[in-house]
């Protein structure tokens, strides 16, 4: 996972698969803001929301593409004439979101066939592959640590066995199908770089959200992330426009490591009329194993200003 050496756009065309979904859609409008031209690539068609949002100038350099991750050429269409690619996935529609057993053969075929069409697209310079923090934290119980301080990142895996033994499915299929796209884009010399997201938050956000199998134990494990999506957005086009970054980035903006955190996204996912008195009299600050380090690092040399405050100021910063 070394940095590429160079990054010389022939163009300023990228891609954004699946730009249906909340990033997606947030990545489309602030690329174009910026001053790219974009190829939406949408996989969910009757989900796409960017458009009414979009002014004239907008829609001409916007185009849109039906995207099917398991149609090679539908990925290789979409990819036409772009030097950049941003690629997230969801379940399709008709298997309504659910993660199990078998979802990660689905997403791992998606990674698979996104990143060798990338390596068979000439222009492509850059993938920046959108995964989860659930590929990082399962599996690394602190008493089998000879150091109770040790923090988690990038450089960490989960364990494969460990999620299927507890049937995190979520973590499993977004471990297997990043591994996927590390080892096909390596191979095919695809310059790629990975942003590991925490518990993405907004308001379409509901208890049957698949990263929240295990949260109890993530919460207790000092591993809970979460992040906003706009922080992600600009995460995103940091780690794609800066010519040094490689390897994975840990992106999120907020630890829950204590009750009242934990009191406040309990009432988002399912609201109480009060808050039980066990939750009320518990006012541990569970011990971070978690850092972001890399990320905070990168965003705070990229420097642009997210509602008048750096970067830096707004990471949840882990040492």
């Amino acid at each position: 996972m070394a940095p590429a050496s160079n990054f010389n756009s022939i163009s300023n065309t990228v891609c954004v698969m699946d730009a249906s979904t909340r990033l997606g859609s947030s990545l489309v409008k602030r690329l174009l803001t910026n001053g790219y031209t974009v190829h939406a690539a949408i996989q969910n068609i009757h989900n796409g929301g960017h458009g009414e949002l979009l002014d004239a100038c907008d829609m001409k350099r916007i185009k849109n593409f039906h995207l099917d991750p398991f149609d090679y050429h539908s990925i290789v269409d979409a990819l036409k004439g772009c030097c950049g690619l941003f690629y997230s996935f969801e379940p399709p529609k008709d298997q309504s979101c659910i993660y199990d057993e078998y979802i990660g053969e689905v997403e791992v075929r998606a990674a698979h066939n996104v990143l060798e069409a990338c390596a068979q697209t000439d222009t492509i310079e850059k993938v920046v592959f959108t995964s989860s923090a659930t590929a990082i934290i399962w599996g690394h119980p602190e008493n089998d640590q000879n150091s109770a301080s040790m923090l988690l990142d990038e450089r960490h895996w989960s364990d494969i066995n460990v999620c299927r033994k507890f049937k995190l499915w979520h973590a499993l299929s977004k471990t297997l199908a990043e591994k996927t796209a590390w080892a096909l884009a390596m191979d095919r010399g695809v310059n790629m770089v990975s942003v590991n997201a925490g518990l993405l938050m907004g308001p379409d956000l509901t208890i049957k959200n698949p990263y929240l199998k295990g949260a109890a134990e993530m919460y207790e494990d000092g591993v809970f992330v979460t992040v906003d999506l706009d922080f992600l957005v600009e995460a995103h086009i940091c780690v794609y426009e800066q010519i040094s970054t490689y390897g994975r980035y840990l992106c999120f903006n907020h630890i829950i490591n204590q009750t009242e955190d934990a009191v406040k996204l309990a009432n988002i996912l399912s609201p109480l009329p009060s808050s039980p008195q066990s939750m009320e009299s518990d006012t541990r600050i569970i011990q971070e194993r978690i850092s972001n380090k890399k990320l905070n690092k990168l965003m705070v040399e990229c420097q642009p200003q997210i509602n008048g405050k750096s970067r830096g100021m707004l990471m949840k910063v882990s040492t």
